[in-house]
């Protein structure tokens, strides 16, 4: 993608006058009311603790594969039964779900300040969430937890929009407006909201959509609507000034970089916006939101907005750098507001979503690479990294299941640069076929045909202990809940198979760690406990288990002894 020379620049939006925010949330200053003054002078560091080395961050590693049919069985008869209830068309409130979380149940974290927490399917925030709520019935903490309960909040609150406008229900297009109303947009901001109604809410109607699992088996299904909204029409839109590939929604949210290092583009960080992308860009044009970023990049990848120009300082990010929350690189930075020295990109999306578009990564993996060319800056898990980690005490953005090793290898692909492998600890032997399968946390080792690892959100992946199989291991807290690592393998044919595990030991490790295998048919056929506090970083035998042809299972529970974390590292079968 060619850098785009153009300079033009789309009309002012107005003030969000009436989401007037009392604090700025990613300010480049110390809150005093002159961003642009401040963030320029390193704050005041222990030169003995900056001396001190980081911790080394783990190499990048993807989240396991997400198989969309785990969560979204049932979800068509959901819509269809809260539009009816409702008297919303079933279309139309399928669009607007997947237009703001797609279909995820999603958990949203702060990202600006002054905006709510958005939760579920509708993405349902602050007092809109409690008033869905009252007009379904149900109570906020069931519409914040419960799909159904989501889905008629969302329902209720669009009918209650459409009595209020008094707007003819028979008509797809007629129902513009309540949508407008629904996305929680201010009024004044009529060219967002055009864009939301138009581009967003009413072309995925369209288009429809259908998601299959990994079987390829179809789960949901928004058949197409060809519908023209009743709205004002947004206003075209001129291609940013740095990035071709973008369109120019200029924020006024900017300061200038200072000269010298600390003014000098080093790193790019990414972040989600715990929201859509109208409602996105939207915030970041506001005056009075006093927050902005360089780009935001629509949840299907499909548009990029560019808000600020690279040579100016967006303010993204309410941190000071502290080099020892990056392997130590870059220190001759340390104490400087991030601003200064960064590109900051947002993405529709949630820290807490279970995946992302492929789309939405792929594209702004190619506006990274522009990135990169332009201002020299390395193409590394340095350089290129999540806002939570450099902001870790309030935001963990882009969240655990952001494909950082898909992401970090196609930000080089697109640059013709391919990355090094990884560097294995120990060379490990091509196994004869079914003579021993080892089925490694990091499916990027596993040969699909064999081994395949699976865990949800709730597991996270590190490599902060010494000890680990491969690249590095999951981890999550002993509870009293389903939710097991499954370690699959392929069988050609029956037989009695050892089982071995691998993980790395610590004092908060369980001591009880369930290991229970079942066949290809779902059969219970035993269950090991092994005691992970002691004997990390070898192969451990666990015991041995009949299996019949096909794809087999051993899964780590967390269903034992509260107050510890299991370890899900690897298993050997031989």
């Amino acid at each position: 993608m060619q850098r785009s020379s153009h300079l033009s620049r789309s009309p002012f939006l107005g003030l969000l006058t009436a989401l007037a925010l009392l604090t700025p949330g990613c300010d480049d200053g110390d809150g005093d009311g002159d961003p642009g003054a401040a963030g320029d002078t390193p704050a005041v560091i222990d030169p003995d603790e900056a001396a001190e080395p980081g911790v080394e961050e783990a190499e990048p590693l993807d989240p396991p594969t997400h198989d969309p049919g785990f969560e979204l069985g049932g979800i068509d008869g959901e819509f269809a039964d809260a539009a009816d209830e409702f008297g919303v068309p079933a279309q139309l409130l399928q669009a607007i779900g997947y237009v703001e979380s797609q279909w995820q149940m999603v958990e949203g974290q702060v990202e600006f300040e002054g905006q709510a927490q958005a939760f579920g399917v509708m993405a349902l925030r602050g007092d809109r969430l409690a008033r869905g709520a009252e007009l379904a019935g149900v109570s906020v903490e069931a519409v914040q937890t419960q799909r159904r309960a989501n889905i008629r909040a969302g329902a209720a609150l669009l009918s209650a929009e459409a009595d209020t406008l008094g707007l003819d229900r028979s008509k797809l297009g007629a129902w513009a407006p309540a949508v407008a109303n629904f996305s929680g947009i201010a009024a004044d901001l009529l060219d967002v909201q055009a864009s939301y109604v138009h581009n967003d809410v009413y072309a995925r109607m369209r288009d429809g959509m259908t998601v299959t699992d990994s079987a390829g088996h179809t789960v949901a299904t928004m058949l197409p609507a060809d519908a023209v909204p009743e709205f004002v029409n947004p206003p075209s839109a001129s291609p940013g000034p740095d990035y071709a590939g973008a369109v120019w929604h200029p924020s006024p949210n900017y300061s200038s970089r200072s000269g010298g290092l600390a003014g000098t583009v080093k790193m790019v960080i990414i972040h989600s916006c715990e929201g859509a992308y109208a409602g996105c860009w939207g915030w970041l044009v506001n005056k009075a939101a006093g927050v902005s970023a360089h780009y935001v990049v629509k949840e299907d990848g499909s548009e990029i907005s560019q808000l600020v120009k690279e040579a100016n300082k967006a303010w993204h990010i309410g941190a000071s750098y502290n080099c020892k929350l990056n392997s130590s690189k870059e220190c001759n930075v340390n104490g400087y507001n991030a601003n200064g020295f960064t590109v900051g990109i947002e993405h529709a999306g949630f820290a807490k979503q279970k995946s992302w578009n492929a789309k939405l990564i792929d594209n702004s993996a190619k506006l990274v690479c522009d990135i990169s060319k332009a201002h020299k800056v390395p193409r590394d898990k340095y350089h290129i990294v999540a806002h939570g980690q450099l902001q870790p005490y309030d935001r963990i953005d882009p969240g655990p299941n952001w494909p950082w090793a898909t992401y970090l290898a196609k930000v080089n692909s697109h640059c013709g640069v391919q990355p090094q492998p990884d560097p294995q600890p120990e060379p490990q032997p091509d196994p004869q076929p079914d003579a021993s399968i080892v089925v490694d946390s990091n499916n990027a080792k596993n040969d699909p045909n064999k081994a395949k690892i699976a865990v949800s959100g709730n597991w996270s992946s590190t490599s902060a202990t010494a000890g680990y199989y491969g690249t590095g291991y999951f981890y999550a807290t002993t509870s009293p809940v389903s939710d097991a690592a499954e370690f699959s393998f392929y069988m050609s044919a029956a037989g009695t198979r050892t089982i071995d595990a691998w993980w790395t030991a610590g004092t908060n490790r369980s001591a009880t760690a369930p290991f229970v295998a079942f066949d290809a048919a779902g059969n219970k056929l035993a269950t090991f406990h092994a005691d992970q506090t002691k004997s990390g970083g070898k192969w451990v035998q666990l015991g041995s288990a009949k299996f019949t042809k096909g794809w087999n299972k051993v899964v780590l529970s967390r269903w034992t002894t509260e107050g510890k974390v299991v370890i899900a590292d690897a298993v050997r079968l031989r």
